[in-house]
């Protein structure tokens, strides 16, 4: 049997199944975008697609806790992260610092809980001790471009950073440890976590190089958020904080000596 409907019937029939529709919840994660900027362990050359960085971990673990945002990664570099902030092609930035020169900016910090620190590493010879780190004048420093050393006031100017303290700068802390090991530097200064990992990788090299236990900086980890972010600051420290309660945050950083601690 072939049942005749009129076209009022039929329009009828369209718009209450389009109102069904309609009614239907549509779900959809927010995204977060978060800028990424060469600083290895933590990010580790983004700009060429694929980032194998703990930042990528902890993004990973984000979206796993929950279903209501989705962190996306947005390569950037260190000098530019500034301006990509500023500009809203970002939503956040983690693993920085409010002291590095943030001072002029609108933004939300949520303490990540996590610390980490820059320390001076040197060619090892047979008369070299621990006192050669306590003064820095006359001796040639390798520096990664872009970084605020608290040793110079935080000020990371190449300019000044050359004439005042005969710093090369670089984008590399292997090239800036390359240059030690050549004689091309006196002193490098290297991310704690970074050289750890490096030094773990590459025993000979470790033998050769001797690690100040002078530390320039010991910092805080921070989540900077633009104040329109779609995620909230108190969201995001209660999803930082049942990473950490669930020991996932210890399982990615304590391998590279990055400390988990209190918020």
């Amino acid at each position: 049997m072939v049942l005749k409907c009129s076209p009022l019937q039929l329009a009828h029939s369209l718009l209450l199944t389009l109102g069904m529709v309609w009614l239907t919840p549509v779900w959809c994660a927010q995204e977060v975008r978060v800028g990424a900027a060469h600083f290895p362990p933590y990010t580790v050359r983004p700009e060429r697609g694929v980032d194998t960085g703990l930042l990528s971990q902890l993004l990973d673990a984000l979206n796993q806790l929950q279903d209501d945002y989705r962190f996306v990664l947005v390569p950037s570099s260190v000098p530019r992260r500034v301006r990509d902030f500023e500009r809203g092609r970002v939503d956040m930035l983690m693993f920085e610092n409010p002291a590095w020169g943030w001072q002029a900016f609108s933004y939300v910090a949520v303490d990540m809980g996590l610390e980490d620190a820059e320390v001076f590493v040197a060619r090892q010879q047979p008369d070299r001790q621990q006192s050669y780190f306590d003064d820095l004048s006359g001796k040639r420093l390798a520096l990664f471009s872009g970084y605020h050393y608290a040793f110079a006031g935080f000020n990371p100017a190449p300019k000044y950073l050359a004439e005042t303290f005969a710093a090369t700068l670089t984008y590399s802390h292997e090239s800036n440890l390359l240059m030690v090991l050549r004689g091309r530097a006196d002193i490098a200064l290297m991310t704690r976590s970074n050289l750890i990992e490096m030094l773990r990788s590459d025993p000979e090299t470790r033998s050769r190089v001797m690690v100040s236990e002078r530390v320039d900086q010991t910092y805080r980890h921070y989540a900077l958020l633009r104040p329109e972010a779609p995620i909230q600051s108190r969201n995001f420290a209660q999803m930082m904080q049942k990473l950490r309660d669930s020991g996932q945050l210890q399982a990615i950083f304590a391998p590279y000596k990055i400390a988990v601690v209190g918020m």
